[in-house]
């Protein structure tokens, strides 16, 4: 007495070995990729000079946050691609180098570039050190200099009337979230004569409250100092986020750094 057909509906199918090894490789692919996103991010982190005890408060938060982040990703792979509501907030890049091409310097040499009212500033880089010399070169442009760091770097050249500083992060005193910050933001910016507003804390700030958020807030960031004749520059390090978000972050900005 044969068994039942494994593929005329008359009883239940018989495990397919090719089937199994596909799904047990998708699996394994997906967990290498999930260990590079971890370790990228936590060696992100390292690079900014982060301690111990630092580290570990962010590593605690992220996976404080993991189950939605997983939840969120099964979501985006099962379902149909929506395009993001928010995506009319970016602007397109702007393609023109801050120096013309006659007047760029020789290989090496170190060029703060102009500050320009209403326009914002991302800079690409390991630490927040040419951004600090771009804020400070350029903080006597407006009344109010708002500088939002998980570490606040030291602006001897400011003069402590014109300076708020907000210590963001884990641990910190200051705005707690996204919507917290844009409320400290928008209040400088909106004064008289706007504001030039400094911030490191991307990184930061996504790991505890996700990425989406932190883009839609930089977009509206950007489109402040816009429309209030004021400046944003942002300090961020390349490696500590993937490409398609650095390539969304750079869409909020005039000037590529």
């Amino acid at each position: 007495m044969s068994g039942p057909s494994p593929s005329n509906g008359n009883g239940p199918r018989r495990p397919d070995p090719g089937a199994d090894d596909e799904f047990a490789r998708a699996y394994a692919d997906g967990y290498g990729e999930g260990l590079r996103e971890a370790l990228r991010e936590v060696l992100g982190h390292a690079a900014r000079g982060h301690t111990v005890q630092e580290l570990r408060m962010l590593i605690e938060s992220r996976l404080a946050r993991l189950r939605d982040d997983v939840e969120l990703k099964r979501r985006s792979l099962t379902g149909p691609p929506r395009q993001p509501s928010w995506s009319a907030l970016f602007r397109p890049p702007a393609p023109a180098p801050l120096v013309p091409a006659a007047a760029r310097p020789a290989p090496g040499e170190r060029v703060v570039p102009v500050l320009s009212p209403g326009e914002s500033y991302l800079f690409r880089e390991e630490r927040p050190l040419r951004a600090v010399a771009f804020v400070e070169a350029n903080g006597a442009a407006y009344p109010r200099l708002l500088v939002a760091s998980f570490r606040p770097p030291a602006l001897p050249g400011i003069d402590p009337g014109r300076l708020t500083v907000l210590r963001v992060g884990p641990g910190a005193t200051g705005p707690t979230s996204p919507t917290d910050l844009s409320g400290r933001l928008r209040a400088a910016m909106e004064g008289p004569g706007g504001a030039l507003v400094y911030l490191d804390v991307f990184e930061i700030m996504a790991t505890e409250h996700g990425v989406d958020p932190m883009l839609r807030f930089v977009a509206w960031a950007t489109q402040t100092a816009q429309a209030t004749g004021s400046t944003v520059v942002l300090s961020v390090d390349p490696k500590g986020v993937e490409d398609r978000t650095l390539s969304l972050l750079q869409r909020s900005f005039t000037n590529l750094l």
